[in-house]
């Protein structure tokens, strides 16, 4: 069968319907669309260790298959074929709405926004003035903030919950509420779609987000992370790129919580995706990002930071696949 047969045989003979009902169903559920995501982003990124990098890749129990060891909490295993030394990895991707959970809607927030992450950016010069570099680079690519999208925008719960305890001295943002009071809900939110389209024509925002539970059997301070519970962080940046492109981390080399030294913080910024006039996209990273698998690897201590072999909690479960015909 050519993949098309296969396919529709899949949805049939899994989910008991057709090709267009199973797509109208997938596009209906961001959820279903986020497992699937999450499991195309494990799938290429374990091909890309196996047949482009040369390590063997085994994947690590799921959680609900039974208590996870509390330095396992990852996605799969790996090892490099020359040695005996097995490393714990996790597969992550970038958080969805950076843009817009930023505000990066309104001009302000952008300028103060990329001032505070001006060291992840590629064409910033550190030794000059910072403000007037990014100043000049929103004047030039995001011009649309000198005249039509000036004005403030604000989202409709903040609209309402402000009118109810206006200043009564006006100001600049009474002024800007007063400007939204009649918009609905959809109004509103379309406004501040079309200008996050507009910002992100030009630069995306590159976040991490690492939220984890709680438990006496994960030896979790907090809701995040620890730092040895893996030994490298893999980061699929499609959501913001053209196509599944993957970053790498030791988590070692990560700035901690403040909470707690031992554990990682819930969100980091990784970097930015520019483009220029022409469309080219540019990654621009913070330097303990690498696209380089080889050279996070190359960070290890191969006896200190391998994991114990006896503790290893391979998942052995067998997907039985349905028949089908070639």
């Amino acid at each position: 069968m050519n993949i098309f047969e296969r396919l529709t045989h899949f949805v049939k003979e899994v989910f008991k319907t057709n090709l267009e009902i199973f797509l109208e169903a997938l596009k209906l559920s961001p959820n279903a669309q986020g497992y699937v995501s999450g499991s195309v982003t494990e799938l290429l990124l374990k091909k890309k260790l196996e047949e482009e990098l040369g390590f063997e890749v085994k994947r690590i129990r799921e959680k609900w298959e039974g208590k996870k060891h509390p330095n396992h909490h990852g996605d799969f295993y790996f090892r490099r074929l020359d040695t005996r030394c097995w490393f714990v990895l996790e597969s992550k991707g970038v958080k969805s709405n950076s843009e817009k959970w930023h505000k990066l809607y309104n001009c302000e927030n952008i300028k103060k926004f990329l001032m505070n992450h001006e060291d992840k950016i590629i064409w910033i010069d550190h030794q000059a003035e910072i403000e007037n570099q990014v100043v000049e680079w929103l004047n030039q690519n995001l011009p649309k903030f000198q005249d039509e999208f000036a004005p403030n925008l604000y989202d409709y719960e903040e609209v309402q919950k402000y009118l109810k305890n206006l200043p009564k001295k006006p100001n600049e943002k009474s002024k800007a509420i007063l400007a939204l009071k009649d918009y609905s809900r959809e109004q509103t939110r379309r406004m501040i779609d079309t200008r996050l389209n507009y910002v992100k024509s030009k630069v995306k925002v590159l976040e991490t987000h690492f939220p984890v539970g709680v438990s006496g059997a994960s030896e979790r301070t907090q809701a995040t992370p620890r730092k040895d519970e893996f030994n490298v962080v893999s980061i699929d940046i499609f959501l913001r790129y053209p196509e599944h492109k993957f970053l790498f981390a030791n988590p070692k080399y990560l700035e901690s919580s403040g909470g707690d030294p031992n554990h990682l913080q819930q969100n980091y910024i990784i970097g930015f995706v520019f483009t220029d006039e022409e469309g080219k996209q540019t990654l621009s990273l913070t330097e303990e990002w690498n696209e380089d698998f080889n050279e996070v690897y190359e960070t290890f201590n191969l006896e200190d930071d391998a994991v114990n072999e006896q503790d290893m909690q391979v998942n052995t479960r067998k997907i039985i696949l349905l028949n089908e015909r070639d």
